[in-house]
């Protein structure tokens, strides 16, 4: 598996902060409850935060009074105590905490006063709730590494330091939670605009047969300009950037006014494949080296998640071929196992879909059903194949093919939930089922989907001891074993697609 080349120690740290990180208590003061709602919101749908919050300075000290706070998030102008004053009272409380002050009437002297005072940050409203989300990571993550140290005097080397993991501990958990390359794309943009800031961020993949780039990202400007202006300018810098296989950082000037812009290669196996490319055309955003730092750092841990995201689907896609033609050989050897899986497959999604399964669990469905009946391959064949009915010793090997299917994946860890539902394809919602005698919402979900559509697609078509039958008598056999053999909610849901 590729590793990134990025100092081992830092990861070190990231991951042991990672590892150890306890949930933060946020306490959110503003008299205007549609922002103090947005906020808390916001804050909530992450599961390392506590939130509380109060609708003014007066209630914020009584709150600050009866805990402490990690971070504070507070509006300026607020009746009866504002927020600077609030921000004093914090400091001789818990000068430990980190405060963010937001307001809708920003100036130079304000925000100076606020830094001097110990805010950590100033946002003007309207803010970009993403900009302020990734604030309070980032600085949460600070206060966590800082620990005991919070409360003396850091060096300025130290505290660029700290500043330096959080973010890039921001940048690798974004990246890492991203589910495929378009959403990478994306969210390389997303962050290279949040972490190192600018008016337009783009990324190109490199075609190196053609020695040429095809924009697939582009953000902060309008395609046209983009395309007619931008691009003529950024090809020679993408090109030094595709030979030196290095970031590139340019700062110029232009009738006294500066046009900034920095770029980063993406690479697999050493070979460039793509650029990330960053510009901002005022003194706000004149990159630096510590830019350069960040911008490589996003391109590094992308590079990485996608070349690691192919070879597992490699490897997933090549372990699939191979159970497919297992399934295969059993249709050889009876014709209706391979064409039953793949009824049981595609009626399975279905339900998952219309019951508003998560994406991810619709793919294990799919894999699943499809696998369902592969433990199959070890039945002989006087059974599988016996036109009568069979005696009890023989439905006794039948019975065994969910433990074999399940064995039979054993060994992949990559299929540890398929080979799960597997298994329990066959339990009954009463405990009467094999081979576990699981019981009700004790059998895991799909593979209770699996139940019903399996003995569905059973009885709705031909077999060697019987006929096929019409679907309106197969319904009312499900309806029948409601809370016998089947979830009700499943057996509904069918009735319903049919």
């Amino acid at each position: 598996m590729p590793i990134s080349s990025e100092n081992t120690h830092d990861q070190l740290c990231l991951f042991r902060m990672n590892d150890t990180m306890e949930k933060h208590s946020i306490l959110v003061v503003d008299d205007d409850i549609a922002t103090r709602s947005l906020v808390v919101d916001a804050i909530n749908h992450s599961e390392n935060y506590t939130v509380i919050e109060a609708c003014d300075g007066i209630e914020g000290l009584e709150r600050l009074k009866e805990k402490c706070f990690d971070l504070v998030i507070c509006d300026v102008m607020m009746p009866g105590m504002n927020g600077m004053d609030l921000l004093d009272r914090i400091r001789e409380i818990n000068p430990t905490t980190h405060v963010i002050l937001i307001t809708a009437y920003p100036t130079i002297d304000l925000t100076v006063s606020a830094m001097k005072t110990g805010a950590v940050d100033f946002l003007a409203k309207p803010f970009n709730i993403d900009d302020l989300i990734y604030k309070v990571d980032v600085y949460l993550r600070e206060k966590s590494m800082l620990g005991d140290y919070s409360n003396q005097t850091s060096s300025t080397a130290l505290n660029n330091k700290i500043s330096d993991i959080s973010t890039r501990s921001y940048i690798y958990d974004t990246i890492e939670y991203t589910k495929n390359s378009d959403e990478i794309f994306q969210e390389m943009v997303n962050l290279a605009l949040k972490v190192i800031g600018g008016e337009a961020c783009s990324i190109f993949l490199y075609d190196k047969d053609h020695q040429d780039f095809n924009d697939v990202v582009v953000t902060g400007v309008s395609p046209a300009f983009f395309k007619s202006v931008m691009t003529p300018l950024l090809y020679p810098i993408l090109k030094e950037t595709v030979r030196k296989k290095d970031p590139l950082l340019l700062n110029l000037i232009d009738n006294g006014a500066y046009s900034s812009i920095v770029c980063a290669p993406l690479k697999m196996r050493g070979q460039v494949f793509g650029v990330i490319a960053l510009s901002g055309k005022s003194n706000e955003h004149v990159y630096t080296e510590r830019d350069l730092y960040y911008i490589q750092s996003i391109a590094n841990r992308a590079s990485l998640n996608i070349e690691n995201r192919l070879l597992y689907e490699s490897l997933y896609m090549n372990l699939l071929s191979t159970f497919q033609s297992l399934v295969t050989s059993i249709q050889a050897r009876d014709h209706y196992t391979e064409e039953h899986s793949m009824r049981v497959r595609d009626l399975s999604v279905k339900i998952a879909e219309v019951m508003n399964c998560y994406p991810d669990e619709i793919e294990l469905l799919r894999i699943a059903a499809t696998l369902h009946d592969v433990g199959k391959i070890a039945i002989p064949d006087d059974i599988l194949l016996k036109p009568g009915k069979l005696t009890e010793e023989q439905f006794d090997v039948i019975k065994k093919h969910p433990v074999i299917g399940e064995n039979i994946l054993k060994p992949l860890p990559i299929l540890e939930t398929e080979r799960l539902i597997i298994r329990h394809h066959h339990e009954r919602w009463d405990g009467r089922g094999y081979p576990d005698g699981l019981q009700g919402a004790d059998i895991p979900f799909l593979s209770r989907i699996l139940t019903v559509v399996d003995a569905f697609d059973a009885m709705t078509n031909n077999r060697p001891y019987r006929k096929a039958m019409e679907i309106e008598e197969a319904v009312s056999e499900l309806k029948k074993n409601i809370n016998c053999q089947f979830d009700e909610e499943i057996v509904n849901c069918v009735i319903k697609i049919l």
